[in-house]
């Protein structure tokens, strides 16, 4: 199998890949694309990261600026998103130091998400939600 396979059959390139490893076959190993392969699943937890925000954070301006409209499924969709920052959190301890500068990237996506969900467009233009706040199990603004 060589390196070009990784394109027509990822699985079987990955199982020969981790083979090749397990047996300590270094030479034959495909350096350049093993590589690429691990810094992709570095960026895809972040990814994951910054996704999970924007709709937390989404939800969080659905709730404070249409107090008239607040349901359960926004509030049980706020509480899947901390549960699942947390795990992502308890797995990649590394990316808590990322928390803040992703909030700040992701505010104008979750606002936009908001502006179309809701039709308003009175949304700050910088996240009125500290860290503690989005993050914490207790906080719905009010």
């Amino acid at each position: 199998m060589n390196p070009s396979d990784r394109e027509t059959d990822f699985y079987a390139w990955t199982q020969r890949q981790a083979q090749l490893l397990k047996t300590r076959q270094f030479h034959q190993i495909d350096w350049q694309n093993i590589t690429e392969e691990i810094e992709d699943m570095g960026r895809s937890e972040k990814r994951q990261l910054e996704s999970r925000l924007e709709i937390l954070i989404m939800h969080l301006l659905k709730w404070q600026y249409q107090p008239n409209f607040r349901s359960r499924s926004w509030q049980l969709t706020v509480k899947e998103q901390r549960l699942r920052l947390e795990k992502l959190l308890n797995k990649n301890p590394s990316l808590k130091s990322s928390l803040t500068e992703a909030v700040t990237e992701v505010y104008p996506l979750a606002t936009l998400g908001a502006e179309r969900e809701t039709g308003l467009s009175v949304f700050p233009e910088t996240c009125p939600y500290s860290l503690r706040e989005i993050l914490s199990p207790e906080f719905l603004p009010e």
